[in-house]
């Protein structure tokens, strides 16, 4: 599937759940104690004075957003989708929301204290994940912090139903040594990993869940 082909399918896919989406999952950090653990470690790292802005890369209705927010961070969100966005700008109105794609961000160099990809990349096909770090590496300060989540396994599955709609969609589970090499390739060093097991939510279909923690060195 090409660039543009995929990122087609994937708006047009979000566009079309945006206000089910975000209804479902509105409260679902509230009961993953985890997944929780990841965002406030980053938080410590990106927040104060100084810090800088946070992206919230593939932000969907903003919760996540919204939740780095309540931990002090300066968070703003960034979506491929104009219906999550808009979703986003009604559920939040405080914070700041924007179309855009992570192959291709509306930023400046190194314009941003930390950004976050939380499940964010996972309809991205692996032959542009490369492309994908390296634009998260050139928009971060140097000792910038970034967080991924991500759902571990090594295939490809197409999704037709979504959220209480048909949809066409392309899902990818990634081995964590592959990601992790990735991103050192795009110059990121990785901090911390926590890989856990699928909860009583998530079983049998998402298996186990990837979070790492990495950050863009100073130069030499």
């Amino acid at each position: 599937m090409t660039e543009s082909a995929y990122l087609h399918a994937t708006q047009v896919a979000y566009d079309t759940v945006a206000a089910d989406y975000a209804e479902l999952l509105r409260e679902e950090l509230g009961g993953k104690p985890l997944d929780r653990a990841m965002p406030a470690a980053f938080a410590e790292h990106v927040r104060g004075p100084g810090a800088g802005e946070v992206a919230d890369l593939g932000c969907g209705p903003g919760r996540v957003t919204a939740h780095l927010r309540s931990l002090g961070v300066n968070a703003f969100g960034v979506d491929l989708s104009p219906q999550m966005v808009a979703v986003a700008r009604r559920s939040y109105p405080d914070l700041r929301f924007e179309q855009g794609s992570m192959t291709a961000l509306d930023l400046a160099d190194e314009a941003v204290g930390g950004a976050i990809a939380w499940y964010s990349t996972v309809h991205t096909p692996p032959e542009v994940l490369p492309a994908v770090f390296d634009e998260i590496h050139r928009v971060l300060a140097p000792g910038g912090h970034f967080l991924i989540a991500f759902k571990v396994g090594d295939e490809r599955r197409h999704a037709r139903h979504g959220y209480g709609h048909e949809i066409s969609l392309d899902i990818y589970w990634m081995r964590p040594e592959h990601i992790a090499e990735l991103m050192s390739t795009s110059g990121l060093v990785v901090d911390a990993q926590l890989i856990r097991e699928p909860d009583d939510s998530e079983k049998p279909r998402s298996g186990r869940q990837a979070f790492f923690l990495a950050h863009k060195p100073h130069a030499s």
